[in-house]
Formats: C-alpha cells, structure tokens, sequence
C-alpha cells in the first residue's frame, strides 16, 4: 500500500526523515478493523514525530497521521478516533496514562488503509464530505474539548484565540462563532487576521495588541510568545485553556496575577470518543465545517508537508487516496 512513513529524524531538516512509497500492508488483530481510508489530514503532531519528539527512534518506520476518514471492509463510511486507550479502560480516554495516538504506538492514518480498534470507529455523518470529516478527530475535537469542555464559557462569553491560522486555531474560532461566544483573534500575519474575519471572528488583533475589553476564556497553542498577552487579556476569574507550545514550553507565568486575579489555568489533551461524537453532531446541526487550506493525493504528501512546515497554512491540509 501507499504510506507515508517517518523513516529517521532530524529536529533541523524534519522532513529529511519523510518518506512517502509502498508500506506492508497492516495485520488485523482480533478487535481492530480495517478502514480503506478516503481522506486524512495532516497536523504538526506528524511534524513533530518527525522531529523525535513523542515518537522514540526504535519504533521507526512509523506511518504518520492521525485523522482519517473511509469505508470499512465490511463497507461502513466512517471516522476514525484517533486515541487510543488501553484495554479495559474506562471512562475519559485521555486521562488514561498508557494512552496513545495513532502514529506513536501504531502505524497511524497517512496510507490507503489504516487498522484501528473497532472502538475507535464512529459512523461518517451522510453531510460531511470525506474531505470535511477527516479533519475533525485531531484539531477540531481538541479545539471542542477546549471550549465546551474546559473553558467554562457559555454563549454571550468573550474568548480569545491566539495564534489564528493554525488548526485548532481555525476551528476554535468557527466552533466559537457557531456557539454564540464574542471572538477576538489574534496573528502576527495581516492575511491571517483577514480570513480570520471570514471565518468568524468578530475581531483580530496583531499578536500583542491590546484588546478592547478583558476576555472570558483565552484559546492558547502557541506557548511562549503569547502567554504573556493571554494572562493579561483575562478579566478576573477568567480560564486560560492550553493545549500547545509552538514557540516553545517556557511561558514565565506571571503567578502575582494568576493569584491576584484567581485566574484558572487548564491543560487540555485531544479529546473522548463521546467529544467527537458531540463534534460530528455539532457540525450537522450547525452547519459549520472544517475550513481546508488545500487538499493533494496521497501521492504529493510531501508538498503537503513543506507547506504545514512553512507555516503559510491557513485551516487544514488533506490527502486523499
């Protein structure tokens, strides 16, 4: 089969590591299942495997890929859950310490056919395009967990998404919007605080600047650059939801505020198969999709690659078989 494989890695030169050519094909264990992928999408999580960051070198080669969407062999249009939980854990899946994505324990989505446990498959709603679903399980249900799980915010709420552009990013603003929260966006790059006005955002500000009013909940990825605007833009007993560092894990957390203000800070992983359940319901019931940047075959996964790299991707960007 096609596959896109992590074959060595390198933190300066990642995609020196990247290899996209024929893969064995995957064994089937009793309890997993097949899923003929239709689409998948790619997120810094394969870039960071890249990298040698949560994917040790002795597990290499590793198929990459976290999200995918497709038909199992018994012909069910689904979508795949991407964490994976030890046998017989119950209850929220990522608080499981031996948990695991697709693609750090197992040959993740990137390629024709990925193997799952059975548990992990949740039927594609007939509204979303493959396209559309395959960008949920990853960045869209860490960006709903955040809002609708850890945030605290209820409609009418302000929040603020930092570092608009990237993928949980994009869709915390749409997911935001959809809910009736105020958004306010941030972004160094000017096209980015324009299509975030397209996508939603009742207003964006360069990265830094000061916003017109102290926010409710504050959306953090990006770490190091932004925390210091986060703690800041929070009104007193506001929540700080953080699932990401990009520009690095050392924030300098200001704990004279954080005390002061009794500010609330949560940590914030992926999210449960129910959560994704809630988020294809969600997205039917609200019209709101996944916005793509730029869908490529399979084949072309590197030019996909290069440009998640480059950091000019706006939304997601699919493959597809």
């Amino acid at each position: 089969m096609l596959a896109v494989t992590c074959v060595s890695q390198s933190a300066d030169d990642p995609l020196s590591g990247l290899e996209v050519g024929d893969s064995p094909d995957p064994d089937v264990p009793e309890g997993w299942a097949r899923v003929h992928v239709k689409a998948a999408a790619l997120n810094h999580h394969d870039l960071w495997s890249l990298k040698g960051v949560g994917l040790p070198a002795d597990r290499l080669p590793m198929v990459l890929g976290c999200d995918a969407a497709g038909v199992t062999d018994d012909g069910h249009e689904v979508v795949v859950h991407a964490v994976i939980s030890t046998p017989g854990w119950t209850g929220d899946e990522t608080l499981d310490p031996r948990r695991t994505l697709l693609s750090e324990l197992y040959d993740g989505a990137l390629a024709e056919t990925v193997v799952v446990p059975a548990r992990n498959l949740l039927p594609k709603p007939t509204a979303l395009s493959w396209t559309e679903a395959a960008c949920l399980p990853t960045a869209w249900l860490t960006a709903y967990r955040m809002l609708f799980t850890q945030s605290g915010l209820r409609p009418g709420d302000r929040v603020l998404v930092q570092g608009a552009g990237g993928g949980v990013a994009t869709a915390a603003i749409a997911l935001a919007k959809a809910a009736g929260y105020v958004v306010y966006a941030t972004s160094r790059d000017e096209a980015k605080r324009a299509k975030a006005l397209e996508l939603g955002a009742h207003e964006v500000f360069d990265s830094g600047a000061r916003l017109p009013e102290r926010v409710d909940a504050v959306i953090e990825t990006v770490g190091k650059a932004t925390w210091a605007h986060s703690m800041k833009s929070l009104r007193p007993g506001g929540t700080l939801v953080v699932s990401g560092a990009t520009s690095g894990p050392d924030p300098g957390a200001d704990l004279n505020r954080l005390f002061f203000l009794q500010l609330r800070v949560h940590g914030s992983t992926m999210g449960t198969r129910d959560e994704l359940v809630a988020l294809l319901r969600f997205c039917e019931a609200t019209g709101v999709r996944p916005l793509i940047d730029e869908t490529l075959p399979l084949s072309d996964a590197r030019r996909g690659f290069e440009r998640l790299a480059s950091g000019t991707v706006f939304g997601k960007i699919v493959l597809t078989t």
